[in-house]
């Protein structure tokens, strides 16, 4: 009977464990595979959710992903629609003006894909050609820097490489990991396109979890959840299922 009671009892304490965790809303535009993606279940999953939901259970906090559209996604962190974002964002010196990061959890460099056979292999070859990525981001800034080439910006970065499938553009650009997955492991995709090269930033390019500025306490949590899967290997489990070993 006392044994019973004893586990009635640890029972309960988990349950208010996991009933006083703080809850850690995350925005996530869920369009940008394999880092963050819908499932045939509609849930959010990638390397990023997973990385997070790892934290979670780390830091005993519980964390809600929402799905938003990446239009959006600042401005919703600044009028306080949720507490950090986990979307692949690149921490900029512009970002760092607005908002504060998190410590790096990865990194990237920029793929280009290209129709199989177009004979581009370099920057230089980008010129005269209309070159696109997702409106915001470093892969779009860096469009807008080639010389030579027409910068085109997308809702979505699926929604490029559909064109550039379709033959409406010539390059897309985008990180590393998700230029990898369309145009190597896409089972349409693949067929018609691939993984050109890929440019490397003059300094290191990192992402990290985008909060608001001053949140010094989302910040903290964070920091110190990601540092406890780095130290106990769960990051480098998470990381290996997704992309391989390192």
């Amino acid at each position: 009977m006392r044994t019973r009671i004893a586990l009635v009892l640890l029972a309960l304490f988990l349950m208010a464990g996991n009933a006083l965790a703080k809850d850690v809303v995350f925005a996530v535009d869920a369009t940008y595979p394999p880092m963050e993606m819908i499932d045939a279940d509609k849930n959010i999953v990638g390397f990023g959710p997973e990385v997070v939901v790892a934290m979670g259970k780390a830091g005993g906090f519980n964390p809600i992903l929402k799905n938003t559209a990446w239009d959006g996604i600042f401005a919703g962190l600044a009028s306080g629609k949720y507490d950090a974002i986990a979307s692949s964002v690149s921490i900029t010196d512009e970002r760092k003006q607005n908002m504060d990061f998190s410590d790096p959890y990865f990194e990237v460099k920029q793929g280009v894909i290209v129709p199989k056979g177009s004979g581009i292999a370099s920057v230089a070859d980008l010129a005269g050609k209309t070159v696109a990525s997702q409106m915001g981001t470093t892969g779009y800034f860096l469009c807008k820097k080639i010389e030579g080439a027409t910068a085109k910006s997308y809702d979505e970065i699926g929604l490029a490489v559909e064109d550039l499938y379709n033959g409406r553009i010539d390059a897309v650009i985008a990180d590393d990991a998700v230029a990898s997955n369309y145009a190597l492991q896409h089972e349409q995709y693949s067929q018609k396109l691939t993984l050109a090269f890929l440019i490397a930033p003059e300094s290191p390019e990192y992402l990290g979890f985008a909060v608001n500025k001053g949140n010094k306490e989302i910040v903290d949590l964070i920091n110190s959840s990601l540092a406890a899967i780095k130290a106990s290997g769960e990051y480098d489990k998470i990381y290996a299922k997704w992309f391989g070993a390192k």
